[in-house]
């Protein structure tokens, strides 16, 4: 195998990859033996067909696709190691000799991790702001654990209310039909919550147990079900239960029964200085991202759009991930939120920009302090991974290889300049 290199613009570049002919015709081989038993020829049983007569009936190139899905992601493994190219994106194939006889030639336009010019990075400048946690805040975050912790208490001397919960049947009709979706028992809804369409929740207020009630609604134009976009629907709705929720006491009770404290002073000194925490630490997150974001205006660097498509795919398959461990696929985010896999890639795509520019100036940063990342470091971190996935130490390390080691005190020394660049700005 050989492999020639040409550089094109934007931090691309083209690898010739030329593979030998006796590579070749070995693949074409494998490839009818792998094949012959699904072809079928007049005169033969299934797979004792010579190939010689198969090429000659079906074409002498009938193996050569098969052939071809065979070498190349080797060659292309092979030819990128040989390269040395820092390549950053899956790359586009295309076959520009693929015959018997002769050597099988392909090339691979790959993008390439962009050079950076940084600007200035120390000393940036950044808006000054102070922590400061108010009592209507901690009073808020009482009222979140007081909802949590009430009590559902059953209503049946009274007509519904904004803010009951009722249990209701319902059974919807457009056009005088029944639609897919539109009927259920024993749902239970929040009266004044909005999670119903148009205006269903207000007519259900003033309703009693019992009740049989016709609601009248319109479905939003962009509905996520088109069939339902912009049509007038009535729901015949039965008031099964009336509840309304009664929180807790705020008093030392209350205190005592959420936290390790006696008292409802002491816990809301405990709940300031949590919120004063958190406030603290998102404003370091701020202050961080503010920094980056002042180097990347500072640096110079041209990204390819293949590097944005790979990080932009990268993404998109986290967020999934994130949805699949709530139990939630990312199909049915879709159709419950009503966004189309293209308008996704779309919304995705600044961040995903974002992310690689901030990579790239802190690796630079990393560059031109000359940030190392000592053995300690990088057991420790090995260590604080073997907990998070509850491995021994010594196994992680044995199914660690070198250039996931190398990758790992990579990002240490990322996080270490980090902290320089942001410790090195100045508030105004």
């Amino acid at each position: 195998m050989s492999v020639q290199v040409e550089k094109l613009e934007k931090n691309m570049a083209k690898l010739t990859i030329e593979v030998s002919s006796e590579e070749f015709e070995n693949a074409i081989a494998k490839a009818y033996k792998k094949n012959k038993n699904k072809i079928s020829m007049p005169g033969f049983r299934k797979g004792k067909a010579p190939r010689a007569m198969i090429e000659k009936m079906y074409g002498k190139g009938i193996f050569y696709e098969d052939a071809a899905n065979s070498i190349i992601p080797d060659a292309y493994a092979d030819a990128a190691k040989e390269s040395e190219l820092e390549i950053v994106a899956q790359p586009e194939i295309d076959v520009t000799q693929i015959e018997s006889g002769k050597p099988f030639i392909f090339t691979a336009t790959v993008a390439l991790k962009p050079e950076v010019t940084l600007g200035e990075y120390k000393g940036i400048e950044v808006e000054k702001k102070e922590v400061e946690v108010t009592d209507e805040e901690v009073e808020a975050e009482i009222n979140k654990v007081r909802e949590s912790n009430a009590r559902m208490l059953d209503i049946d001397d009274r007509a519904t209310q904004d803010g009951d919960t009722v249990l209701i049947d319902f059974d919807g009709y457009v056009d005088g039909k029944q639609f897919e979706g539109g009927k259920a028992d024993d749902y239970s809804l929040v009266l004044g919550s909005h999670s119903f369409i148009d205006n269903f929740e207000e007519q259900l207020v003033g309703k009693n147990i019992g009740d049989d009630v016709e609601v009248n609604v319109t479905f939003p134009e962009n509905y996520q079900a088109e069939e339902l976009q912009g049509k007038p629907a009535v729901f015949k709705v039965k008031i099964k239960e009336i509840k309304v929720k009664e929180l807790p006491e705020l008093d030392d009770d209350f205190a005592q029964d959420v936290s390790n404290f006696d008292t409802i002073a002491e816990y809301k000194e405990d709940l300031k200085k949590k919120l004063t925490e958190n406030k603290e630490e998102a404003l370091k997150r701020e202050r961080e991202e503010a920094v980056i974001g002042k180097i990347i205006e500072n640096a110079q660097m041209d990204i390819p759009e293949q590097m944005v498509d790979a990080q932009t795919r990268q993404m998109t398959q986290e967020f999934a991930q994130r949805l699949s461990s709530q139990g939630l696929s990312i199909d049915q985010y879709m159709q419950f939120t009503g966004l189309t896999p293209q308008k996704m890639i779309e919304e995705l795509k600044p961040q995903a920009l974002k992310r690689i520019q901030s990579r790239l100036v802190l690796e630079a940063v990393v560059a031109a302090e000359n940030i190392e990342t000592t053995e300690e470091e990088l057991d420790k971190e090995i260590e604080n991974m073997a907990s998070m996935y509850q491995m021994e130490v010594d196994k992680l390390k044995e199914v660690i290889g070198e250039e996931e080691k190398k990758q790992i005190g990579l990002d240490l020394a990322v996080q270490k300049a980090v902290e320089m660049v942001t410790e090195a700005a100045v508030e105004k």
